[in-house]
């Protein structure tokens, strides 16, 4: 059987996610039926909050190329920032998870967006 070109079109997008393709039948209330002229073709199972912030951490560490407690300062501030854009401190337990990937304390974190609420609000 050959694959949908909606499926191969959605494929990188629900990898990076870290979701899960389903067929349309055995698709959940919380999961997303996508169509195609008006056939369902394929449903996709979004991830855990929690499993997002885990595939989020590992991204940025693949990205720098070194565990993020090997990152300075500055760096780890940045990643915090972006984090705190992306919504992963309303998971529960994201400051520690993100604490622990970082290699500092729950502290650190909260300072590190202490200060960057800050300088918005300066």
């Amino acid at each position: 059987m050959t694959e949908h070109p909606l499926a191969a079109a959605v494929k990188p997008l629900v990898d990076a996610m870290g979701a899960e393709v389903l067929e349309p039948a055995q698709a959940a209330a919380d999961d997303v039926v996508l169509s195609w002229e008006g056939e369902d073709v394929l449903a996709v199972r979004l991830p855990q909050l929690s499993d997002s912030l885990d595939r989020i951490l590992a991204a940025m560490e693949r990205r720098h190329g070194v565990p993020l407690s090997e990152l300075d300062r500055k760096a780890k501030q940045e990643i915090v920032r972006l984090l705190e854009t992306r919504g992963a401190f309303s998971v529960r337990h994201g400051v520690e998870t993100v604490a622990s990937a970082l290699g500092v304390s729950r502290f650190t974190v909260y300072n590190y967006l202490n200060r960057e609420n800050g300088s918005k609000n300066a």
